[in-house]
């Protein structure tokens, strides 16, 4: 295996994000739960995104973990390490994107990396450093409230600064639109300057890939799935990959009970769970029994093993901001945090032990500890839901799988999916 593009994400939705993206770009894309054992036992891929779950733990753990997943990649050829971040650029001023960045480069033996979170087509730009969603900087926006990792400063070069070993400059929008032969001597200019990593605007759509050409001429960047479009239509634009077309046969239907578990807080999907209600059985749990020792998770169990039956189901652990806070405050946001996900895996288990195969899950994190759950190892892309979120279907099993970030979809997006899961 000889890959062209090697991608490590630091959540489980993010990696399914652009692991859709390069699929829809032409790049023949597998994803990876983990680091695989060996070679993957698949037919030939151009790209391949490990999906690690390390947005949120202790910065060296992210770094070890993403080291380990670059190594693997370098292995096989891959001529060029995208490290995938969220499009909202969720991190603390202790990392992770500023630390493994800073290793993934060094190790790569590079002086400088191209950064950006940009990603047009889901309304997040880059302008002067500054990340908007909308026509919204991020810290006046409704995504600034990330329960785990809350942004506070929408100025990236402040951000990165200050969880970098390497000083940042900036890359504006002028520099841009003049090509990626100005990046690329831009680039060069901050190294003489010190600079270790470069934030790089973006606002349009071909911004994206005037930035994945200049890219492409260093060993490593990071950026969301944005820049991902960006690379993979640079290395189909310069003859490296051979476009391919989206494998849509990814076997029959699989059908049986179906259900949704949702344990992201966002806007969006308090929404779409709303939605929902009108269309499947939704039970909600409460955070504050479930963190003062009742078995919610087995309650909820019971509940859906009545119905699965009859339909598709809705488990949901989301919450306003309001009554996060007050359930972070009471218990800490690392114990909530942990209990519940720990309770939405296990309730994705005991599904999947009665029967289900047709399995949504919203919520990075909710997704990541389902995953993990599971012990699913890798997954083919299939049809796009909405943008950002493929089908996924299980290499080692019969089961789809959707995963997503807790801001992307329509308001009925979990009908949507689970009409792309026969």
């Amino acid at each position: 295996m000889t890959l062209a593009l090697g991608c490590i994400a630091d959540d489980y939705t993010g990696a399914s994000d652009l692991a859709n993206t390069l699929t829809k770009a032409g790049l023949r894309t597998v994803q990876t739960i983990g680091v695989p054992a060996g070679d993957l036992a698949l037919p030939e891929v151009d790209a391949v995104v490990v999906s690690l779950k390390s947005r949120s733990i202790p910065a060296g753990e992210a770094v070890a973990r993403s080291r380990e997943a670059a190594s693997w990649l370098d292995a096989r050829g891959a001529g060029h390490l995208l490290f995938k971040v969220c499009s909202t650029f969720d991190s603390t001023d202790a990392g992770n994107i500023g630390p493994v960045t800073d290793a993934l480069r060094e190790d790569a033996g590079e002086a400088i990396a191209l950064v950006t979170p940009a990603f047009p087509e889901t309304a997040r730009t880059v302008y002067l450093g500054h990340l908007f969603v909308g026509a919204m900087p991020l810290a006046e926006s409704p995504l600034k409230d990330h329960p785990l990792n809350p942004m506070r400063d929408s100025n990236l070069v402040r951000v990165l600064a200050r969880q970098s070993r390497a000083e940042v400059g900036l890359i504006d929008l002028a520099t841009v639109a003049q090509g990626a032969e100005a990046v690329s001597a831009r680039l060069d200019a901050l190294v003489r300057e010190g600079k270790g990593a470069a934030i790089a605007d973006a606002v349009l759509d071909r911004d994206l890939a005037v930035l994945g050409a200049a890219a492409l001429t260093r060993k490593v960047s990071t950026g969301a799935s944005g820049l991902g479009l960006g690379l993979a239509r640079a290395l189909v634009a310069s003859g490296r990959v051979a476009p391919a077309a989206a494998d849509t046969d990814l076997g029959g239907p699989i059908g049986g009970p179906a259900a949704c578990l949702a344990g992201s807080c966002s806007q969006a999907t308090l929404g779409q769970i709303a939605r929902a209600e009108a269309a499947m059985p939704v039970r909600r749990l409460d955070p504050a029994r479930l963190l003062a020792g009742e078995d919610e998770a087995g309650a909820a169990l019971a509940w859906a093993a009545e119905r699965i039956g009859d339909g598709p189901v809705l488990i949901a652990s989301s919450a306003g901001p309001e009554d996060v806070a007050a359930v972070q405050a009471r218990y800490g946001r690392d114990a909530a945090g942990h209990a519940i996900e720990d309770a939405m895996a296990r309730i994705a288990e005991g599904l999947v032990a009665r029967g289900v195969r047709r399995l949504v899950v919203a919520g990075g994190e909710t997704s990541g500890a389902v995953v993990d759950r599971l012990g699913l190892p890798a997954f083919r892309v299939g049809p796009e839901i909405a943008a950002g979120v493929p089908v996924l279907r299980t290499t080692d099993r019969d089961m789809w799988l959707a995963l997503k970030s807790g801001n992307f979809g329509g308001p009925d997006f979990f009908a949507d999916a689970l009409r792309l899961m026969p």
